[in-house]
């Protein structure tokens, strides 16, 4: 049986997040990270104030090498994190002193290192292709070598849960090779991402039981438990977790950064991070997904965009009461919002709560609530959605409100800018396979008819470059909107209701300013008629957004 000694004197720092989405993260399918990307990523990481940050593999990959030659160099200034440097242990039977990889390490310039090293006997074996008893060496070596050149050192005792499961004592050796050499962290690895909380909770118990040393835990997400697994470990001992920004990395992934550590300050009151930091959560979420060029996951805890948007009337009826009847916590403390969907599922309750989104006043207005919900169903059934497009709903209900007044006021104003004389759009098809569209709208802006006339390279650009030209000059702020995104979707007759007159095109466009974002939507069995009422509505809620004179 291997001997187990107690870890050293405890570490001053009592919780550790240490952030590998730079390198374990970066193995995910279609990421791609630039030098610097990689920077701009560790200053997220760091402005979080996440413990440590795993920047690469240095002497393995040019770019890893590149990324720590220039974060010595001064280009990474970290105000919270540690920098660390990820690395193999010396290969069989080639002195420490004399591994190249190793020698890498060093070069890096960084306070820490991790080493990986092979937990399970079978790997040992089969793909190092030595003994138990040189791989004990290669780690106790490796680690006294990094050790006496003034490096903290963690290993990530590879495959270590299935090796456990096989042969524990070879396991527990590379723990106690790793720890006695001088180690500070022992991180046990779900290498292949298979095992459940429970079973993790158990072996992480049994081995802080036997051992005394400081353990850590990474997780790959295999079985959906990655999050879960790093929250049992912890619960079990476990005083150093590892993560990766929105659980980027191989296969499934690892465990999400974000939602561990949701987790972690909220349910479980571990200080995993610096006072007042959670609340950057969702800001830096999104700020990496940028960088990795993924459209974010609307639907991740905490952080996602859906993750407190309440679309059921009953979930409104209640949130209307007490926010916290259907929020497990405020969004805000992860810097996130509650959102409110308005859908053909939705009652009185939503329409009013919606309407307190957009700073509208419905006190007293029951009639055009009413009416809105109304409204929202029945258009909701010919094919059109508003639970993406903010603006066009807000239009909505203003209108709404508008209608049993005898005069406007402030509340509601929806003036329109504009009214739609008639527009016509051409197509010409040449012989060399370019096609031109040419679009020309009469509207009358402002007491004036104005006919405008522009080309595109398709019938919606065409048109609205048309428009646009109409309005320029006219309405100032025109020139301002630009057009951000534009999605189309052909629902067919069994998308809408019964007696529905076929497919009908339903668009979404996203439009800007410059300061905000907002999104209208147009539904017509024609393209062209759906691109234009979707384009109408963006600039007529633009038109709101006006200062009065």
């Amino acid at each position: 049986m291997t001997r187990f000694a107690p870890a050293a004197t405890p570490l001053g720092d009592s919780f550790h997040v240490y952030d590998t989405t730079l390198r374990d993260g970066a193995q995910r399918e279609g990421i791609s990270y630039s030098v610097n990307d990689k920077l701009a990523v560790a200053r997220l990481l760091d402005s979080l104030g996440v413990g440590f940050i795993e920047g690469g593999w240095p002497g393995a990959l040019p770019k890893d090498t590149e990324f720590f030659a220039r974060a010595a160099s001064g280009e990474l200034p970290l105000r919270h994190a540690v920098l660390v440097a990820f690395g193999a242990t010396r290969r069989p039977g080639v002195p420490v002193a004399e591994d190249q990889q190793v020698q890498a390490l060093l070069d890096a310039r960084t306070p820490a290192v991790t080493l990986v090293a092979k937990a399970d006997r079978r790997h040992v074996e089969r793909a190092l292709r030595t003994d138990v008893a040189e791989n004990e060496a290669m780690v106790a070596d490796t680690v006294r070598h990094l050790v006496a050149e003034g490096r903290r050192v963690f290993v990530d005792a590879e495959h270590f849960f299935d090796g456990y499961a096989y042969d524990p004592d070879c396991a527990l050796g590379v723990l106690t090779a790793a720890v006695d050499a001088g180690a500070d962290v022992a991180v046990l690895c779900d290498t292949n991402g298979g095992w459940l909380p429970d079973r993790v909770g158990e072996v992480v118990a049994e081995v802080v039981g036997r051992t005394g040393f400081r353990v850590g835990i990474h997780c790959q997400d295999d079985t959906s438990c990655a999050v879960a697994n790093s929250l049992a470990a912890v619960r079990s001992g476990a005083s150093h977790v590892q993560c990766t920004a929105n659980g980027y990395g191989e296969r499934a992934g690892n465990a999400d950064l974000f939602a561990v550590l949701g987790n972690l300050v909220t349910k479980m009151d571990v200080p995993a991070l610096p006072p007042g930091r959670l609340a950057e959560l969702s800001r830096v979420s999104h700020a990496i997904a940028e960088i990795a060029n993924l459209v974010p996951d609307t639907h991740q805890a905490y952080v996602g965009s859906s993750a407190f948007a309440h679309k059921a009337g009953l979930h409104a009826s209640a949130i209307k009461v007490d926010p916290e009847l259907y929020n497990h916590l405020d969004p805000e403390v992860v810097g996130n919002r509650m959102r409110v969907l308005v859908t053909e599922m939705a009652g009185r309750s939503s329409i009013e709560l919606k309407g307190r989104e957009f700073g509208l006043s419905l006190a007293g207005r029951s009639e055009a609530v009413g009416r809105t919900v109304r409204r929202v169903k029945e258009l909701e059934a010919r094919g059109w959605s508003f639970e993406s497009a903010d603006a066009s709903l807000e239009l909505l209900l203003r209108g709404e409100l508008n209608r049993d007044l005898d005069e406007v006021t402030s509340a509601a104003p929806v003036e329109q800018p504009f009214r739609l004389e008639s527009y016509r759009v051409v197509l010409d098809h040449h012989a060399d396979g370019t096609v031109v569209a040419e679009a020309t709208v009469r509207m009358h802006v402002e007491g004036e008819r104005v006919i405008a006339t522009a080309e595109g390279t398709g019938p919606v650009q065409a048109l609205d470059a048309a428009l646009r030209k109409a309005l320029a000059g006219r309405l100032p702020w025109v020139d301002e909107v630009e057009l951000v995104d534009y999605k189309v979707r052909i629902l067919t007759e069994d998308a809408v209701t019964e007696g529905g007159a076929g497919a009908v095109t339903r668009v979404l466009v996203n439009s800007t300013d410059g300061e905000r974002e907002w999104t209208t939507v147009g539904v017509h069995g024609n393209i062209v008629e759906a691109s234009w009422l979707a384009l109408c509505d963006a600039l007529v809620y633009r038109s709101t957004r006006q200062p009065v004179a």
